[in-house]
């Protein structure tokens, strides 16, 4: 693979401070693009999974075909930090390609796969190429400060967009091309991504392979970091939580389930107009109010959907499209602010270890709110589910109290 490393170079400081350079929009435009077709391939076979899996040798086993879905996170959470160290040492660049060529790898086996435990087999791979750390150290690399949390944000939407296209197309594309067709369009969207690495995305703006000064362990001891990394594991331990209800919850009030996106997607697309308020308070010093708040929208959303479901009436379709916004409007300020902040936060030489350590987090986050959510939807119902989520959500807000102001945006 050629070197794609050049002198380091500022963007152009001849634009004003809150406005991208055209390599600065280049560079987040084509990282939210790789990261929206890598997700779009995940989300695609998340609804269906289940079903279709049971068509397979081993298909009758849940366990093994939950296992099977699962397997993917647990694998990505032991891939993130190495490899965001590794983009550290050897260039972000070279460590994207490469982990996306072992997704696809993971996407071909899969649909090559004709049973249950080959399906495992290559959703174990696709986790493998966890990418997701190197991917935000490279936009880190080639955004300032002024831009960051706008370029966050970008790819944070990108992935909520791909996650409501899924959810609308992934039952049409399931009933004719299969689970099997699914992954190998994920083998081509991923391949897509290689190409936009290689060829879009602009040149790394430092030279990697010098040995970095100071440990990788230096990220954990970190408090403020250690603050976010454990903020990101609460946000999607609730965020995997909720969904175990909300989709009953749902269809309690008189909404088929086939047609659950008509809630989804307007709460989503508006909650991404009003991020329009994260921006501003940015602009003027305010990106820790806008964490605090958006932490704060998110306990009272869980709270919500706790006295709800604790009071045994049925909910409306309204009133839970309307906590749904308030909860994407939270989730997807959380989605931009958090990486930007741990970017800033951590030394440039330990940038990729440092949102390894935050995607592995995450990763965690996403495994534990799926069992937690199951376990408390099973043993304490929905009404229990979301008065633990409500009491984590209060956590996170006081541990993250303290949080320290990090230069221009960081009050």
């Amino acid at each position: 693979m050629p070197d794609t490393t050049t002198s380091p170079s500022p963007p152009a400081a001849a634009a004003p401070a809150s406005r991208m350079t055209a390599l600065e929009r280049r560079s987040s435009l084509g990282l939210a693009a790789i990261f929206a077709m890598r997700m779009l391939g995940l989300f695609l076979v998340l609804p269906v999974f289940m079903l279709e899996a049971r068509k397979y040798a081993g298909g009758d086993d849940p366990a093994l075909v939950g296992l099977a879905m699962g397997m993917y996170g647990l694998t990505q959470a032991f891939f993130q930090l190495p490899l965001g160290m590794a983009s550290d040492r050897f260039g972000r660049k070279r460590v994207i390609a490469l982990g996306l060529l072992v997704f696809a790898a993971g996407s071909l086996v899969a649909a090559l796969a004709d049973s249950v435990m080959g399906l495992l087999v290559g959703r174990a791979l696709q986790g493998a190429g966890a990418v997701s750390a190197a991917v935000t150290a490279l936009l880190a690399d080639q955004t300032r400060d002024a831009v960051r949390t706008k370029a966050m944000a970008l790819v944070g939407v990108s992935i909520g967009l791909m996650f409501a296209v899924a959810l609308v197309a992934a039952p049409f594309l399931a009933a004719h091309v299969g689970l099997s067709g699914l992954f190998v369009l994920t083998f081509a969207l991923a391949l897509a991504g290689v190409a936009l690495i290689l060829w879009v995305v602009p040149p790394e703006t430092r030279h990697h392979g010098a040995a970095p000064q100071g440990r990788p362990s230096d990220v954990w001891r970190h408090a403020d970091l250690l603050r976010l990394n454990l903020g990101v594991f609460a946000l999607h331990t609730i965020q995997m939580a909720m969904w175990v209800a909300v989709p009953a919850m749902l269809v309690q009030a008189g909404l088929p389930k086939d047609v659950h996106w008509h809630v989804y997607l307007p709460a989503l697309v508006l909650s991404v107009v009003a991020m329009g308020g994260l921006f501003a308070m940015e602009r003027r010093g305010r990106l820790r109010a806008a964490l605090l708040l958006s932490i704060g929208l998110i306990a009272l959303v869980q709270a919500a959907l706790g006295g709800l479901a604790a009071g045994g009436v049925a909910p409306t379709v309204a009133l839970l499209g309307t906590l749904l916004f308030v909860f994407f409007c939270g989730f997807n300020m959380l989605e931009a602010t958090q990486p930007s902040l741990v970017s800033r936060m951590a030394p440039a030489h330990l940038r990729g270890a440092a949102l390894g350590a935050y995607n592995t987090l995450q990763s965690l986050g996403l495994f534990a709110g799926g069992a937690l959510g199951g376990a408390l939807a099973k043993w304490a119902g929905a009404g229990g589910l979301f008065a633990a989520t409500a009491l984590l959500a209060a956590l996170w807000l006081a541990l993250t109290w303290p949080l320290r102001p990090v230069g221009r945006g960081g009050h």
